[in-house]
């Protein structure tokens, strides 16, 4: 670590040295300009760089479905704003694979195609993108998820019960969108500016929104297993439903101290829901035991569905950690 002493030149004006490696590192020269990011206390300097958008390329020789897939949205939540695909010659299933994945990534598309190479572009400009409303958006599509997927389960609806699967794509495109916003935010702090928001509560959200998408992910298993079960008694399906109805409570009440301005309420909120995650075990084992008596496959399917809804709940006190750790005064 370096440090400066600030000098006061004319009276008025604050000045402080560079230090010289940095500066040279970084090509700074008499003359460059620098950008000045506020914080609060602290003061970030950069280099002033001109506009341009980011690009990146990928050797895809080799790959294929999931694996392809993988290598696209990694490229997109890294921050690139161009990606150019290629190999030798590129398959009719690589190109396929490549406008799945570009289908699933907000604002990505396809502007160029040759026989070796594919082009992607971010289309959407980063200030456009709202991370509250993308969280605040996944918090709806999950939580209806979840809800959706165990009327299925109760009321034998397949067709609901496919509704339910589809969307976790929604919510995985969102995911992906935050993910990509939250390293940009991290790699450049203009893109905060940018979105208006700082850091730690870029954090938060990222952070949060991972946990939405696990809730998805679990309403999607229960909706999976929805297709091949027999409906669940009277008493399994008002036990599971019990189980549902607490764990969205926990998760409501997570988000809702995530976003509330207010930081007592928001502390009263986040408590309110952490000491109910502790009475889920105890919530969850009640209706173990109702579905103990079944056959055993139904019981050993129902279990993991119990297992989905009470890990949905943990994800809902995460949340609420997290937003303890917003409203907590800062040092």
């Amino acid at each position: 670590m370096e440090t400066r002493k600030v000098q006061v030149t004319g009276g008025s004006t604050y000045t402080v040295s560079l230090p010289k490696g940095w500066a040279t590192d970084n090509g700074i020269t008499g003359g460059s300009r620098v950008e000045f990011h506020p914080e609060e206390e602290t003061l970030l300097l950069m280099p002033q760089r001109d506009e341009e958008r980011i690009e990146g390329s990928l050797d895809i020789t080799g790959q294929d479905g999931e694996e392809l897939m993988r290598a696209v949205v990694t490229m997109y939540v890294s921050g690139f704003d161009i990606i150019t695909l290629e190999t030798a010659q590129i398959t009719a299933a690589q190109r396929r694979t490549i406008r799945d994945a570009t289908q699933g990534l907000v604002g990505l598309e396809v502007i160029g195609e040759t026989a070796g190479r594919v082009r992607l572009q971010d289309l959407l400009d980063s200030s456009e993108l709202s991370m509250e409303n993308a969280v605040t958006r996944m918090r709806l599509v999950a939580t209806t998820m979840l809800s959706d997927a165990v009327v299925a389960l109760i009321d034998g609806d397949d067709d609901l019960a496919a509704d339910v699967i589809q969307r976790d794509d929604d919510v995985d495109r969102l995911w992906s969108m935050v993910s990509r916003v939250f390293r940009s935010v991290l790699r450049d702090p203009a893109a905060a500016a940018e979105i208006g928001l700082d850091r730690e509560t870029c954090f938060d959200y990222h952070s949060s929104a991972r946990q939405l998408e696990r809730v998805a992910d679990h309403a999607s298993k229960i909706a999976t297993h929805a297709q091949t079960l027999d409906t669940p008694p009277e008493d399994a399906s008002e036990a599971i439903q019990g189980l549902h109805d607490e764990a969205t409570e926990i998760i409501e009440m997570g988000m809702d101290a995530l976003l509330e301005s207010d930081s007592e309420r928001a502390t009263r909120l986040a408590n309110d829901a952490r000491q109910r995650v502790d009475g889920i075990d105890e919530l969850a084992r009640a209706v173990d035991d109702r579905i103990r008596e079944l056959k055993p496959q139904q019981a050993q399917a129902l279990g993991l569905i119990v297992d989905s809804l009470s890990r949905s709940a943990d994800y809902g006190g995460n949340v609420a950690e997290t937003a303890l750790q917003n409203a907590a005064p800062k040092p």
